[in-house]
Parts: structure tokens; C-alpha cells; sequence
């Protein structure tokens, strides 16, 4: 009969496979004290929220110049061409995940995540030499492409140094790097920009990801090579079970059911969050008539609310399952929850008052980063650590090229009706309907049955 460990928050169970793990549970009971479990791992999930802020700092710098009167009028500059700039950032971003998350999986993410923090370091502070449309779009690109190596690298790493009920939590807390990044930019870019001109906002944000590169050096090895980490975490880090096995090519991943799940929610609710990163500030600059230095406070409201959502739902369908519901009931209920909290937005471009706008918009931005952190997640739910760097890569594929088709899109609704209304409605649906398409794919969260004999 197997027995289970009751002095710690791990269950797993002793006799099925585990043999790190029951070392450990040997180990303690040798030793007559209850062994506790370190926390080490959660100094890599800083390192992960520390590297997603930055990423999107240097993400946002462009979208809140371009409300900017002076930059405006050097760059000259319509809503349509605005739109294909960011376009460009998207089309990048599609071709950088189509080969990062590979790369990933191949390279491991210390080396992946060095130079992809190298590669957008460097095209950040490349804005400041573009001086058109055409130029920024060339400057959008090559950024694009390095800021692709940001989550497929992410999530891999909490799915090698967190056990499955804890990587929801670690990736809203990593994930909600980016809303901090998104408030961080607003109190920074502007003061820049107007003491020392545009051109150094974009060298004094993008320099900021070599500081990072340093940290990430002096302290991440895997967790069956890194000196500080205790047996006990490692024994519980990998008390899955997930079984060894070599890189799955994407051959073997896009004809099952769990891969296209992820990339067509993926595909169907990034765009939103693109809307959000590339228009606010242009959207409270022509609904509010805010200036640079007055879209501060708004943007920074919006992006606080959305940092609890991304760390409220990953908590949640964690909590979830530690109260005994199954993995698939608790993230689903979860999704749904963030799906419904979404549909007000509509009524954002509507009203005249500005703080309810702005309300509205951060619970959406909220439920967005609640839903995306438990999205994330179903893919270490649903495939093995080998693969989850690849169908990352599959889904945030996906994202950018709808993410490409609504940025053009909203270019061209704004640049004809001048009206945010039908953005919004577009961005309302979109959740619900990517929840009833993964229903339908996975109803039960099953993982990907892969032959890993034939791999």
C-alpha cells in the first residue's frame, strides 16, 4: 500500500516511479525530521517576470511616441501606416516563433534566452535611427524576431523547475511582467522623450535587457545542475513523473487535437492584447484628447488591474486543483470566468467618461492576462517538457498572425470610421469563442498521445 507524505504541500505518492523523490522521502525519514521543501524556483520565476517587464517596456516605447505631436510630425505618419508598422512587428513575430521554440527545446534556455534578450536588446535601441514609416517598420521587424524568444523560453523553463500544480501560478506571476513592464513605460518613456528627445527613450529602454543578461548568467543552470537547489525541491520539482525523451520534431505535434487547441486560442485572443499594447495610448490621445504627459496615470491604472488577473488566474485554477478539482475542470472554469469578464469592453469606446473607460478596459486587460497564463499552461498540461518550448512556438505562431490581421485591420477601421466600437466588439467575442473550440478539441485536457518510438 503506498503511503504519502503529510508534512509538506507534496502528495506524491511513494512506490510509482519516482526514485528522486522517494531518495528524498528515505532521506527524511532516516533523519527523523520532516524535510522541507526550498523555494529556489521562484528565484528563477523572478528572473522570468524580470525579463517579460523589459520585454514590455521596449514593446510599448512606440505606441505611446506616437501620441506624441512633435514625433508625429517628423515621422508623418497615418493611422493605416501606423498599422503596418506594427504589422511588421507581428510578421516578425510569427517567423521567430516558427523556429524559437525549437531552437528552445534544442539549445535549452540559458543559451536560447541569452541571446534572444541580445537580439531585441539591440533592435530596441535600433529605433532611434529610423526616421519614416518605413524605417520603424524595418526597426519593428528585427525586434519582432528577438522578442519571439520571450515565452516559448518562459514557459519551458517553468515547465522544467515547477510541478504541474504550481506552473499556472509561476507563469501568471512571470506573465504579469508584462503589465508591469506596460506601467513602467508610461512613467518612463515620456519624461525621456521630452528632457532628452525620442531618440534616447528608445537606447535607455532597450540597454536595460543587457543588465538583465548578467543576472540571467551568474544564476541559471537547470535544476539537476544548479549547486543551490536542495535534493528535497528537486525531488518535488520533478515528482510528475513525466516521462525522458528526445525532442519532438513539429511533424509529430501538428496533427494532434491538444496542439491546434493552443494555437487557435492562441490565434483568436493575442490580437486583443496587441490592441491594447499599440492603441491605448492612441486611444485615450483621440477619445480623451490626453497628451504624452497626461496618459501616464490611465495607462498605469489599467495595466495594475491587469497584474491581478494575471497572477489572481493563475492562483485560482491552482487553488483549484489543490481543492481537488481535476486539471481540466479548474482551468476551463477559470477561462470561462476571464472570457465573461472580458464582453464589457465594448462599452469603452462608447461612454464619455474617462475612468470608466479606463475600468472597463483594465478588467478586460485583467481577464486577458488571467486567461492568458492558464492558455499557457495547458501546454504543459497536455505534452511532455521536450515539447512544450515547440508548441509554444506553434501557438505563438498562431497569435502573431492573427495578431498581424488585426493590427492592419485596425489601421484601416481607424483610419475610415475613426471609431473604436468595432475594435472593441471584436475583442469581446474573441474569448468565448476560443473557449468553445478548445472544449470541443480537448474536453478533458487529455495529454497528446505521441509514439515517442517513432521519434
Amino acid at each position: 500500500m503506498n503511503e504519502t507524505i503529510k508534512n509538506t504541500e507534496v502528495t506524491a505518492p511513494i512506490g510509482t516511479g519516482s526514485s528522486a523523490f522517494e531518495s528524498a522521502v528515505t532521506a527524511t525519514i532516516e533523519d527523523g525530521i520532516a524535510t522541507k521543501i526550498g523555494k529556489y524556483r521562484w528565484v528563477i520565476c523572478a528572473l522570468l517576470f524580470f525579463a517579460t517587464t523589459i520585454n514590455y517596456i521596449d514593446r510599448q516605447v512606440l505606441g505611446i511616441l506616437a501620441t506624441d505631436e512633435n514625433f508625429k510630425a517628423q515621422i508623418g505618419w497615418n493611422e493605416a501606416e501606423y498599422g503596418f508598422v506594427n504589422t511588421a512587428f507581428q510578421a516578425a513575430y510569427a517567423i521567430g516563433l516558427l523556429v524559437v521554440g525549437g531552437l528552445m527545446d534544442k539549445f535549452g534556455t540559458r543559451k536560447g534566452f541569452s541571446f534572444a534578450i541580445i537580439f531585441w536588446s539591440v533592435a530596441a535601441m535600433g529605433h532611434s535611427l529610423a526616421r519614416s514609416a518605413f524605417g520603424f517598420g524595418v526597426a519593428r521587424f528585427a525586434l519582432g524576431l528577438g522578442e519571439a524568444g520571450n515565452f516559448p523560453a518562459a514557459i519551458k523553463t517553468v515547465a522544467e523547475w515547477f510541478p504541474k500544480k504550481e506552473r499556472a501560478f509561476a507563469t501568471g506571476i512571470f506573465n504579469s511582467g508584462s503589465n508591469v513592464g506596460a506601467i513602467l513605460a508610461p512613467l518612463s518613456v515620456p519624461f525621456i522623450a521630452v528632457n532628452y528627445g525620442w531618440q534616447w527613450a528608445f537606447i535607455i529602454t532597450g540597454a536595460i535587457g543587457f543588465i538583465w543578461l548578467g543576472f540571467w548568467l551568474a544564476v541559471y543552470r537547470k535544476p539537476e545542475e544548479h549547486p543551490k537547489l536542495s535534493k528535497a525541491e528537486l525531488a518535488y520539482i520533478q515528482s510528475d513523473n513525466e516521462p525522458l525523451m528526445t525532442k519532438i520534431p513539429w511533424a509529430r505535434l501538428l496533427p494532434h487535437r491538444q496542439t491546434w487547441a493552443f494555437a487557435i486560442g492562441k490565434f483568436l485572443t493575442d490580437p486583443v492584447w496587441w490592441v491594447y499594447l499599440f492603441w491605448l495610448p492612441k486611444f485615450l490621445n483621440t477619445k480623451f484628447d490626453l497628451n504624452i504627459l497626461q496618459l501616464g496615470l490611465p495607462l498605469i491604472v489599467i495595466y495594475v488591474i491587469a497584474d491581478f488577473g494575471s497572477i489572481g488566474g493563475g492562483w485560482l485554477s491552482s487553488a483549484l486543483i489543490k481543492r481537488g478539482w481535476t486539471v481540466n475542470a479548474a482551468r476551463k472554469t477559470t477561462m470561462l470566468i476571464c472570457a465573461c469578464l472580458v464582453l464589457p469592453i465594448v462599452y469603452a469606446s462608447i461612454t464619455d467618461n474617462l475612468w470608466v473607460s479606463v475600468t472597463l478596459i483594465g478588467i478586460a486587460a485583467a481577464a486577458h492576462q488571467g486567461w492568458s497564463a492558464n492558455l499557457f499552461t495547458l501546454t504543459s498540461d497536455m505534452f511532455p517538457k521536450q515539447a512544450v518550448g515547440s508548441v509554444v512556438g506553434i501557438g505563438g505562431m498562431a497569435g502573431s498572425i492573427g495578431g498581424m490581421i488585426i493590427a492592419s485591420t485596425v489601421g484601416l477601421i481607424l483610419e475610415y470610421t475613426h471609431s473604436y466600437y468595432s475594435v472593441f466588439v471584436i475583442a469581446g467575442g474573441a474569448y468565448l469563442t476560443a473557449l468553445l473550440i478548445i472544449h470541443l478539441l480537448v474536453p478533458k485536457l487529455e495529454p497528446a498521445q505521441i509514439n515517442y518510438d517513432q521519434i
